[in-house]
């Protein structure tokens, strides 16, 4: 008799263990992470008699509904489905800069050109003069504008960057601890078991850590799992996390450095919101804002090449029409020496939307274009000047040195700084002799015309084409975004409702097991209640 009470006590609290867990499920139903956790029964070992092998009832454990190749499929859709994400909507925040009516570039431009022409119409008219002038306060400030507007989206970025990184060593610490966590609760077990809710936690985290940064990870025998990002470096080994940090340098802050441990994994990184922030930087804000300031640098050199070739109502030679800081120089923290560099009307059509970095060896210098790495040699030494693509560079400083570098950013801050500076319209220099005035108009009829000039890159654009083109470029990127983005949400939709229709609760489902394991709990009370009644019986027989 006390066999049949084991095995009916066996079947009851493996009931009782299915009817908790069944609640267990319904109750995290909307947890963030929950996988579904079932009791799995086998029947116990059979023991022999003389009739044969008889049973001993049922073992129960608990385990979590859980396959390792689903979530890490969810993992990887999480990292690029975040990548695209971030990517499309600063894309888009550039977009609408570039193109709406309020920031355009363009309309400017014309209304400038435009009011040139009206003066060459009318060059001894005052009020035409004052127009022009406004037109030209309206030009800076929308290059000042722009470049504002993209010099704040790239100090947002840097910030989002830093704090991505904060989240990214918060997360590893505590995968660290509940790996620890998870092993001391392995290694008390008799049963081999594993604590379920706490193995969730810790996969929710690696897919938080999955949407900043493309990870991996491995389990380990004792119960914890090893992650690794980029390609394979280890951001946590059991207990223990690594520590990542960014670097944020250059003066336009586009040079990012993500380290761990002291190694440079930047390049490893493919996905994830940091991938896409910098991919960003890289492939949109930095060519947008060179672009920029290649427009502006244009517009301020060669307007202002003409205006000094004319002469203003009172017969004195014309002045620069705009200011524009010369190119900024910015030298290696071991230079020895220094160099000036200053814009080049002579050759600014050879200037391209690109920083450069001049290095001297001892014997020569050399000039580099940073977005192709095309290399060009001067073979000269110092005192001397430096013939480059729209600028000269001053390298009389007799103490330049072998090994001396100098990053020259020529179009990069330009914009910024573009500024209209004739506010008298007598200064206007419409006329293009001092013999014929005040009614010439040829000076101003050249810079009317300059608009429609095959001026930049090479003498193949003009300024509203380059504008136009480079409005076009970010439209085009940004639709390419949408459409890439938008394809990766379906493919991370996707993982994401594989892994829940393997992993999450159906309140069906269990609703009806709680129905069945009743039904279980109350048979196995029942045969309970026969053997305690079986067992009366035989004591009141031994009785009698």
């Amino acid at each position: 008799m006390a066999g049949v009470l084991g095995i009916s006590l066996s079947g009851l609290l493996a009931a009782q263990q299915a009817l908790e867990t069944t609640g267990h499920n319904i109750a995290n139903v909307n947890t963030d992470g929950y996988s579904r956790q079932r009791v799995d029964m086998a029947p116990k070992e059979s023991q022999f008699s003389g009739d044969g092998f008889v049973g001993q009832g049922v073992t129960a454990s608990i385990s979590r509904v859980y396959d390792k190749l689903v979530s890490d499929q969810l993992v990887s859709s999480t990292s690029t489905f975040s990548e695209s994400a971030i990517f499309s909507g600063l894309a888009t925040q550039v977009d609408n800069l570039v193109s709406n009516k309020s920031t355009n570039l363009s309309p400017a431009l014309t209304s400038f050109f435009n009011a040139a022409n009206d003066v060459a119409n009318d060059p001894t008219s005052l009020p035409v003069r004052q127009i022009m002038i406004a037109k030209a306060d309206s030009i800076a400030q929308k290059f000042n504008l722009m470049s504002n507007q993209l010099e704040d989206i790239s100090k947002q970025t840097n910030v989002h960057i830093s704090n991505t990184v904060d989240e990214i060593n918060a997360y590893a610490q505590n995968i660290a601890y509940l790996n620890d966590k998870i092993s001391l609760k392995y290694s008390r077990s008799n049963t081999g078991q594993l604590p379920n809710d706490l193995m969730d936690q810790r996969d929710l985290l690696i897919s938080k850590i999955a949407e900043k940064v493309n990870v991996s990870s491995l389990p380990q025998t004792d119960g914890g799992v090893n992650v690794f990002m980029a390609n394979g470096q280890s951001l946590v080994l059991g207990k223990n996390a690594s520590s990542v940090s960014v670097n944020i340098t250059g003066s336009d802050g586009t040079d990012i450095v993500i380290d761990m441990d002291g190694l440079d994994i930047t390049q490893q990184i493919s996905s994830g919101e940091l991938s896409g922030i910098i991919k960003f930087k890289e492939q949109m804000l930095n060519p947008a804002q060179q672009n920029i300031g290649l427009l502006a640098a244009g517009v301020a050199v060669k307007i202002n090449e003409i205006h000094q070739a004319g002469f203003d109502l009172q017969g004195n030679p014309g002045q620069d029409l705009f200011s524009i800081n010369a190119p900024q120089v910015v030298p290696s923290s071991n230079n020895v020496g220094v160099i000036s560099v200053n814009y080049d009307a002579a050759s600014m059509n050879q200037l391209m939307p690109s920083d450069y970095q001049l290095s001297y060896d001892g014997v020569q210098f050399s000039l580099t274009r940073l977005t192709d790495n095309t290399v060009t040699t001067f073979q000269s030494q110092p005192p001397t000047t430096i013939d480059g693509p729209g600028f000269k560079i001053d390298a009389s400083d007799t103490t330049l040195s072998a090994g001396d570098t100098f990053l020259i950013q020529p179009t990069l801050k330009a914009a910024g700084t573009f500024k209209s500076i004739i506010t008298d319209p007598l200064m206007i220099a419409a006329s293009s002799s001092l013999n014929q005035l005040p009614g010439d108009n040829q000076n101003a009829l050249t810079m009317a015309n300059a608009g429609n000039l095959s001026f930049l890159l090479n003498g193949r654009t003009t300024f509203n084409d380059l504008n136009g083109n480079f409005i076009a470029q970010i439209g085009s990127q940004t639709n390419a975004a949408k459409i890439n983005d938008a394809a990766q949400e379906a493919l991370f939709n996707a993982a994401k409702t594989t892994k829940e229709s393997f992993s999450g609760v159906n309140l069906d489902e269990e609703a009806a097991n709680l129905i069945k394991y009743k039904q279980s709990y109350e048979a196995a009370a029942q045969a309970i209640s026969v053997s305690n009644s079986l067992f009366d019986t035989l004591i009141q027989a031994t009785r009698s």
